[in-house]
């Protein structure tokens, strides 16, 4: 018999994550016909929810997608831009680079900020495009190939000063770290299902300001799924022009409802709480964090000691706990340790104790 790897399991990968019991047991349920007025009024719920906690205008729109966040930042480079602009991408990473890619692909005039690993963004990497005729910035507030987060702030100021269109994508830093599109001058953010929200992975959401509304109805795009015309039309009355990810809709429910009321602050700082006791306990285990300007959705860690990080991710899997390993260049340096979903300090404890433990044994 094959092994259930899901039984006895500890998830500290950053997506999908360890989902609350009340989540679970909604995936567990027969599914509603979704073109009801009942079902209307639960994603209109979401949408109202969503803009509230992204700290979005109330004349903004959210987008329900069935894709994964990549299909939402594809998606909004189709319905955001076209051949007369020029766009921006800071590329700190694997996510960086997608959306490089992505301009590449849709012939979106792009230049990117190549930026080292773990490398953070300032003034400096900023200026040289000052007043350069850029219509468009894209980037990925935290950087999950590394852990790193962006000072909104910086690109705030650097898009107002050049009246750029801002398109974020938030996915792995909403509800761990603050935010707010309206704080941070952001007209699209992008969001998705398997992150902080904690829901099953399958759906993304774009949540767009007045100014990426009106770009989007002057666009004329050649897609049927991704057109955002279709889902702004049939989302005024609660719907999606194609058939969603039903169980995730009421998943997100219910999720959006809990930290409605437990609030959003209180969720953010205990991840944060959360990020800083495992930070603090791996101090003479022979991991180091490698760089600063963390975002508190993930721990980077570079061994010391014996083992490669592809080793160290091989040896946890194997004893049914589960990290983030990375590719690449930074396969063999890198491993990332999540602070999002249902982890807690005790989990964090049931980790440190198996670091410990390969260290005594010479392993790790």
């Amino acid at each position: 018999m094959k092994k259930d790897i899901s039984k006895n399991m500890l998830n500290f990968a950053v997506g999908p994550v360890m989902m609350d019991k009340e989540i679970l047991k909604i995936g567990a349920t027969q599914l509603p016909y979704f073109r009801t007025n009942d079902f209307s009024n639960v994603i209109l719920e979401n949408e109202s929810i969503l803009k509230e906690l992204s700290g979005a205008k109330k004349s903004s729109r959210v987008i329900f997608l069935t894709g994964s966040g990549t299909a939402a930042m594809e998606s909004s480079i189709i319905n955001l831009f076209n051949k007369k602009d020029k766009v921006l991408v800071v590329n700190g990473g694997n996510f960086g680079k997608r959306f490089k890619e992505l301009c590449d692909i849709h012939n979106i005039n792009s230049k990117e900020i190549k930026l080292n690993y773990g490398e953070t963004l300032n003034k400096n990497h900023l200026s040289p495009y000052d007043g350069k005729g850029f219509t468009g910035f894209l980037i990925n507030m935290h950087e999950t190939t590394t852990g790193v987060l962006y000072d909104m702030r910086t690109i705030k100021d650097f898009c107002s000063k050049n009246k750029l269109f801002l398109v974020v994508d938030a996915i792995s830093s909403f509800l761990a770290d603050h935010y707010n599109m309206q704080d941070y001058g952001v007209n699209a953010t992008i969001l998705g299902s398997q992150k902080a929200l904690a829901l099953p992975p399958g759906m993304s959401f774009v949540i767009l300001d007045e100014v990426a509304q009106k770009r989007i109805n002057k666009k004329h795009n050649h897609t049927l799924y991704f057109d955002f015309n279709r889902y702004l039309r049939d989302g005024k009355r609660g719907q999606t022009p194609y058939t969603p990810a039903v169980t995730i809709l009421l998943q997100l429910r219910k999720r959006l409802s809990s930290i409605k009321k437990i609030g959003i602050n209180n969720i953010i700082n205990n991840t944060a709480r959360i990020a800083n006791d495992f930070r603090a306990k791996i101090v003479n285990i022979p991991l180091e964090i490698p760089w600063q300007s963390l975002s508190n959705t993930l721990t980077p860690l570079k061994p010391t000691g014996n083992m490669t990080a592809d080793e160290i991710v091989s040896y946890l899997k194997d004893h049914n706990i589960f990290v983030c390993p990375n590719g690449g260049d930074l396969k063999e340096k890198i491993f990332r340790v999540g602070h999002i979903g249902s982890i807690t300090k005790k989990d964090n404890n049931t980790l440190i104790s198996l670091f410990i433990d390969m260290k005594n044994k010479g392993i790790l």
